[in-house]
């Protein structure tokens, strides 16, 4: 299963068209790419499962694949790129969390904690392998102009077809290749924001990056996912 596939399985698809903009919602929300507002740290949710591990209670670990094994396979997945990695990076992960447990210190929440030894083991799972491009350009995402500021392509509105069964299918998978073609960066960044629900603040702890860094990465892997969505139910 690629990792668009794994993504779709936590995505509803909803389409609001004003005037000629698309923005997808629900749990996959494009919210208004210019909007400075972050999300409030959220009240760590985990802090019974935290002890739990701690005291070595027999259901601890159990508690922690119910909650976090899925989250961590799909996060792995976006960034590895295939599902045997995935698997082992989230074992490893795991068995880290409950052997490392007391180091946790609370300064952040248990799920970014969690979530950033996932990442920092899939990263390593992935390094000196060959890969795809790690950037999308401007290019990549915005639609192409002609000299007078015209689009080069006709833009079409097909948000009356949205509702036809049929085209749902076509829709799910143009999703899908559309995510699978983005460069892991920006699909880490997508899943993490989109699918999981981490605000960008949280994505930069996770991932070691800059605010500004996650911002762009998020905003660049909507537009050309958008951009994808377009040109495949227009064509």
């Amino acid at each position: 299963m690629s990792p668009a596939e794994i993504a779709w399985q936590q995505i509803d698809i909803d389409f609001d068209f004003t005037e000629g903009s698309m923005k997808m919602s629900s749990q996959m929300a494009l919210e208004p790419e210019t909007s400075t507002v972050t999300r409030a740290r959220r009240a760590d949710r985990d802090l019974d499962l935290v002890e739990a591990l701690r005291l070595h209670e027999p259901t601890a670990a159990e508690r922690l694949v119910a909650t976090y094994g899925e989250r961590a396979y799909r996060l792995a997945t976006s960034i590895t790129g295939n599902a045997h990695d995935a698997e082992e990076v989230v074992q490893d992960a795991l068995w880290t969390v409950v052997r490392k447990i007391d180091t946790f210190r609370g300064e952040s929440a248990f799920g970014s904690w969690f979530y950033r030894i996932v990442a920092n083991a899939a990263y390593q799972k992935r390094r000196g392998r060959p890969g795809r491009r790690q950037d999308l350009s401007l290019d990549d995402v915005l639609p192409v102009f002609d000299e007078r500021g015209h689009h080069v392509v006709l833009m079409t509105d097909w948000s009356p077809r949205v509702d036809d069964p049929s085209v749902q299918a076509e829709l799910r998978a143009a999703l899908t290749a559309a995510i699978d073609e983005l460069p892991a960066l920006y699909r880490t960044a997508l899943v993490l924001h989109d699918v999981e629900g981490l605000s960008n603040p949280e994505i930069a702890e996770v991932l070691g990056l800059s605010l500004p860094t996650v911002k762009t990465r998020v905003h660049r892997a909507r537009l050309f996912v958008r951009k994808q969505l377009g040109e495949a139910l227009t064509a």
